[in-house]
């Protein structure tokens, strides 16, 4: 009972921190403004473990691959630990088990990312008809934009209403479904 309180304290409190890390990635690349409150606290929420690596890994072709780097290997630690307080065999898995366990992480971070820009194009529609002008706007306006531009030039509108942040929550759900819950279950099968 302890073990599986400590894995969602870990689970928790380590994809929260992916989330920010991976929120600090994408802002840099889609270019966010980093004046407003929301993207300052990212930043200084990420900021001690992305400075030191940014020493080692500089930003490449304007991406902030640090931030990513530091995703990665929080969500490596948050599904190693989660196996170690389920009581996995490491010593009997073999070596491979490593490159396993980081394909799972990969797998996890996919599918952080994916529900993370489900989550901005909710934020971001119900923002668009309450509150437009709300500092939060710019910057989930910024990160949305660039997935639902295409689906706009598909699809009209119906009496002013877009309807293409629910088609892209829809997509984003598919992407959840076939290729990273299918990826997640071949890899489980190689424990």
């Amino acid at each position: 009972m302890i073990a599986e309180a400590l894995q969602f304290l870990v689970r928790t409190l380590g994809n929260l921190f992916v989330v920010a890390a991976l929120l600090r990635f994408l802002m840099q690349m889609f270019r966010v403004p980093f004046k407003n409150p929301f993207a300052q606290f990212i930043i200084a929420v990420t900021n001690f473990a992305v400075k030191p690596l940014r020493r080692i890994i500089p930003g490449f072709r304007g991406q902030d691959w640090a931030s990513l780097l530091v995703a990665i290997l929080v969500e490596f630690a948050v599904v190693v630990i989660g196996f170690w307080l389920g009581d996995y065999p490491f010593a009997l898995a073999g070596p491979r088990i490593w490159a396993i366990m980081l394909g799972l992480a990969g797998v996890q971070l996919a599918s952080l990312a994916v529900y993370m820009l489900i989550g901005l194009t909710i934020v971001q529609a119900v923002l668009s008809w309450m509150n437009p002008y709300s500092p939060l706007m710019p910057v989930v306006s910024q990160l949305t934009e660039p997935f639902l531009r295409p689906l706009r030039r598909i699809i009209p509108t119906i009496a002013n209403v877009d309807l293409s942040s629910l088609v892209l929550i829809l997509i984003f759900q598919l992407v959840l479904i076939v290729p990273i819950q299918a990826t997640d279950r071949v890899l489980r099968t190689l424990l």
